[in-house]
C-alpha cells in the first residue's frame, strides 16, 4: 500500500513508532446508520476502541442510543454526539442521555451545537444545554467538546475562544472531566499553534486531533468546504507537502507524518480522531495496515 510505505520511509524510527502509537490508540467516528453487527464491528476495530456516534439530521436519539448499545456489547467504548440544536426539548435531552448512560454504559458525550440554522427546540448552542445540568445528572462523567484550530465558518474567533473558556469553567464546576476533539484539517501548522495557545491559557484538557480517514478527493473537498477549514484549503494553493500527499494518495499519511515531525514537546499531541465520512471499513483497514508492525 503506497500510503503505508510512504509513512515508513518518511519518518525515522522514533517518529515512526510515535505515529504508530497515535494511530493505534486513535478514536473513530461512525454513523448510527452503519448496518454492521457486533461481530462485523469486532472484525474491523480493535477491542476497546473509542467510537464516536455522530448525530445527523436523518436519525433520532433512539438510533444513536441503539448504536451505542451495539458498540458496548461489541467491546467498544461508545461516545454519542449530542447536537443541542437538534433536540426538541429538555425532556428529549434527558431521555437521550439517561438511556445512553443506563443502556450502553456511556460515560462520555460529545456535546456540540449542531448544523441546523434554526434550533428545533430551546437549545441555541451547546452551552444552553450544558447549563441545564442534564449531562452530569444523567450519569455522564466526561464532557467532550469540539475544537476549531482553523476557526468556524459561522462563529468569529473571539466568540469561539470565550465559549471554550466558559465550557472549561463549567465542566470544572459540575465535576466533569473535559476533553476536546478538533475539526479535521490537512495543514499541521494551525493545529500546532492552537494547541500551544490552549496550554498558554491554562487549558490542559486532553486534545484529540481530527484526521480525515482515507476518502475520495471529491469527498474530502466537500467536507473541507462545509467545515470551513480555510488554512488547509489555502495549503493546497501553496502546494503544501502534506496536502499534496493527501491528493495523490487520498490518505492521511501526510498530515500524521507532519504532525509527528513537528510535535512540540511542551504541547504534545494527546491523540488522533478519525472522521470516516461513511467509509468506516476503509478507514479501519487503513489503521490496521499502519499499525501492523507494532502488533506482531
Amino acid at each position: 500500500m503506497v500510503g503505508a510505505d510512504s509513512l515508513r520511509m518518511a519518518l525515522d524510527t522514533p517518529h515512526r513508532r510515535r505515529a504508530e502509537e497515535l494511530i493505534g490508540a486513535s478514536s473513530i467516528e461512525i454513523s448510527p446508520r452503519e448496518a454492521l453487527t457486533e461481530k462485523a464491528l469486532q472484525e474491523l476495530l480493535a477491542p476497546g476502541t473509542t467510537v464516536f456516534v455522530n448525530h445527523p439530521a436523518s436519525v433520532t436519539h433512539h438510533d444513536i442510543v441503539a448504536a451505542c448499545v451495539r458498540l458496548r456489547r461489541g467491546g467498544f467504548i461508545p461516545v454519542p454526539h449530542v447536537a443541542a440544536r437538534r433536540l426538541a426539548s429538555f425532556t428529549q435531552a434527558r431521555d437521550f442521555l439517561q438511556r445512553a448512560a443506563a443502556e450502553a454504559e456511556v460515560r462520555s458525550a460529545l456535546v456540540i451545537g449542531g448544523d441546523p440554522d434554526r434550533p428545533v427546540g430551546p437549545f441555541h448552542d451547546s452551552l444552553d444545554l450544558l447549563t441545564t445540568g442534564v449531562v452530569e445528572q444523567s450519569g455522564i462523567s466526561e464532557l467532550v467538546v469540539a475544537g476549531y484550530p482553523e476557526g468556524h465558518p459561522r462563529i468569529d474567533p473571539r466568540t469561539l475562544e470565550q465559549a471554550l473558556l466558559t465550557k472549561t469553567a463549567l465542566a470544572g464546576e459540575r465535576g466533569l472531566a473535559l476533553s476536546l476533539v478538533t475539526q479535521f484539517a490537512f495543514d499541521p501548522a494551525p493545529i500546532r499553534r492552537w494547541i500551544i495557545s490552549l496550554r498558554a491559557q491554562g487549558i490542559d484538557s486532553q486534545v484529540r486531533i481530527g484526521v480525515a480517514g482515507p476518502a475520495s478527493i471529491a469527498t474530502l473537498a466537500k467536507f473541507a468546504v462545509r467545515c470551513g477549514i480555510g488554512a488547509s484549503l489555502r495549503a493546497l494553493g501553496r502546494g503544501h507537502a502534506a496536502f499534496a500527499r493527501i491528493l495523490v494518495e487520498s490518505s492521511p499519511d501526510g498530515l500524521i507524518d507532519a504532525l509527528v515531525a513537528q510535535e512540540d514537546l511542551d504541547a504534545p499531541i494527546d491523540g488522533l480522531h478519525f472522521f470516516t465520512f461513511g467509509g468506516l471499513r476503509r478507514t479501519a483497514e487503513w489503521i490496521r495496515v499502519q499499525t501492523a508492525d507494532s502488533t506482531v
